[in-house]
C-alpha cells in the first residue's frame, strides 16, 4: 500500500462554533497558534474559511505534522485531505484513489455540500461516488459500521476528500482568554493543572518558590522540565523563581506548627497575586484538588484564598489523584514529576496540620512577624526565566516582555 498523497490539512473548529461575535477573534488565536506549533514547516499556506482552516502542504510530510498539530488546543478534529475541483469525476477518482489504497473490505461515503447550489444533493454525491468504488474495488457498503470513511466536503470553488478524522484536543486556543500565573511546584499535580487551564483558552506564566539550600539545583532543573513540556501547548512559558527560604523560615519560627502549612500557603498567595497584578494576568492557577491534603479542605482554601484579590482557578478541585495521574502521563509530566526531589511544600512539612484552620487564628500568627517586608523582598528577587520546548532558555528582564 503506497503512502497517500494528502496536499491539504483541513481543521474543523468545533467549540469554536458557538462563539457567535468573538468568533473572529477565537479562530484568529488558533491559526496564530498552529502557525507557531508549525514553525519549523516554513512551506505551509493558511486559508481561514468560516467553517474551518485549510493548511496546503506544499510537499511537506503530513506525518510528522500530524503529530505536531496534535498539540494545538482550539479545534474538535482535523484530516488529511486531497483538493480537487468540484467536477463530480474528479471527486469521484480522487475517492476512489483513497478507496484503492487502504486495507478495508467494506467502506461508506458521507458527502456534504457547503455549497448549496452545486447541482447534485449530498445522497446523489454519494451514490454516484459509492458506485465507481463497487465496480473497482471489493470493498462493499456498510453504512453502520464500515473499515474505511470517506468524507467529501464540497465548497463553492473546490472540493476536499478525506479517510480520515484526527480528534483534536478541543478546548479553546490559548491565549484567547489572556493569561494566567500557574503555580508549579514540581509534583505531579500542578502541570496537569497548566495543562488543563491552557485548554480553556489562557496562557500560562508559572511561579515557583525555592527554599534553597534546603531545596536543591535539581529540583529547580525539574520545574524547568516541567514548564518546557507545558511550552508544547503555548510555544514558551516564562517562569518566576522566587526565593522562598527566608519568609518561610520565619514562619516556622514564629507561628505554630499546626499551622506553618497553612500561613506558608496564605504567604505563596500573597506573592502571587503580586506577581499576577504587576504582569495584569487575570487569575491564579494551581493543582489544589478538594480534599488530597490537610491544606485542601474546603475550610482550608477558603481561608488561605481570600487573601488573593486575583482570581483564583483550581481545575483539579474535583478529579481524583488516579484522574489526574491518567492526564499527567498523557501529557508526559508524570516520569518527570515523580523524580524524588524535595519541592519547598515537602521539606518542612509538618505533622498534625490543622484541617479546619480560621482566619482570625491566622491573622493572629501573622501578626508576631513582619511578613509583608519578606513578601515585598520575594518579589523584588523574582527571576524570570523564559523556557521552549525548542530547547531555548534565556533570562529575561521584565521590561522586555
Amino acid at each position: 500500500m503506497e503512502k497517500l498523497l494528502y496536499d491539504h490539512i483541513v481543521v474543523r473548529y468545533g467549540e469554536l462554533s458557538t462563539k457567535g461575535k468573538n468568533r473572529k477573534e477565537f479562530t484568529k488565536k488558533l491559526t496564530e497558534n498552529i502557525r507557531k506549533r508549525l514553525l519549523d514547516h516554513p512551506s505551509l499556506t493558511y486559508k481561514t474559511l468560516h467553517d474551518g482552516l485549510f493548511i496546503e502542504l506544499h510537499g511537506e510530510d503530513y506525518e510528522v505534522i500530524r503529530e505536531e498539530l496534535k498539540d494545538v488546543f482550539g479545534f474538535s478534529y482535523f484530516s488529511g485531505s486531497i483538493r480537487t475541483s468540484t467536477d463530480i469525476e474528479e471527486i469521484t477518482k480522487t475517492a476512489l484513489y483513497l478507496a484503492q489504497n487502504r486495507e478495508a473490505k467494506t467502506f461508506k461515503i458521507a458527502a456534504r455540500r457547503s455549497d448549496k447550489t452545486y447541482p447534485m444533493h449530498s445522497d446523489e454525491i454519494n451514490r454516484h461516488v459509492a458506485s465507481a468504488i463497487l465496480k473497482n474495488t471489493d470493498l462493499k457498503v456498510d453504512v453502520h459500521d464500515p473499515d474505511l470513511m470517506i468524507y467529501i466536503v464540497i465548497n463553492r470553488n473546490e472540493a476536499f476528500i478525506s479517510d480520515e478524522k484526527v480528534r483534536g484536543m478541543g478546548g479553546y486556543p490559548t491565549g484567547v482568554n489572556g493569561r494566567a500565573l500557574l503555580m508549579l511546584s514540581g509534583g505531579i499535580d500542578s502541570p496537569v493543572a497548566g495543562w488543563y487551564t491552557m485548554k480553556r483558552g489562557l496562557k500560562i506564566e508559572a511561579i515557583h518558590f525555592a527554599s534553597e539550600p534546603y531545596t536543591s539545583a535539581q529540583a529547580k532543573e525539574k520545574v524547568i522540565t516541567l514548564a518546557r513540556k507545558l511550552s508544547v501547548y503555548q510555544n514558551d512559558v516564562i517562569i518566576h523563581m522566587i526565593p522562598f527560604t527566608d519568609l518561610q523560615l520565619a514562619i516556622y519560627k514564629n507561628c505554630d506548627h499546626a499551622y506553618a502549612i497553612t500561613i506558608m500557603r496564605r504567604m505563596m498567595y500573597r506573592i502571587a497575586d503580586t506577581i499576577a497584578r504587576n504582569r495584569k494576568l487575570i487569575a491564579i492557577t494551581n493543582g489544589e484538588s478538594l480534599g488530597q491534603v490537610a491544606s485542601q479542605t474546603p475550610e482550608s482554601l477558603s481561608v488561605i484564598g481570600e487573601v488573593s484579590k486575583t482570581l483564583i482557578l483550581r481545575p483539579l478541585c474535583m478529579l481524583d489523584k488516579l484522574e489526574i495521574i491518567d492526564v499527567a502521563k498523557k501529557i508526559d509530566t508524570y516520569e518527570t514529576s515523580i523524580l524524588p526531589f524535595q519541592d519547598c511544600c515537602t521539606i518542612f512539612d509538618p505533622t498534625n496540620s490543622v484541617i479546619k484552620p480560621k482566619e482570625d487564628k491566622c491573622l493572629e500568627q501573622e501578626r508576631r512577624f513582619n511578613y509583608q517586608e519578606l513578601v515585598d523582598r520575594c518579589v523584588e528577587n523574582d527571576e524570570m526565566v523564559r523556557v521552549s520546548y525548542r530547547d531555548e532558555e534565556v533570562k529575561e528582564n521584565e521590561s522586555i516582555f
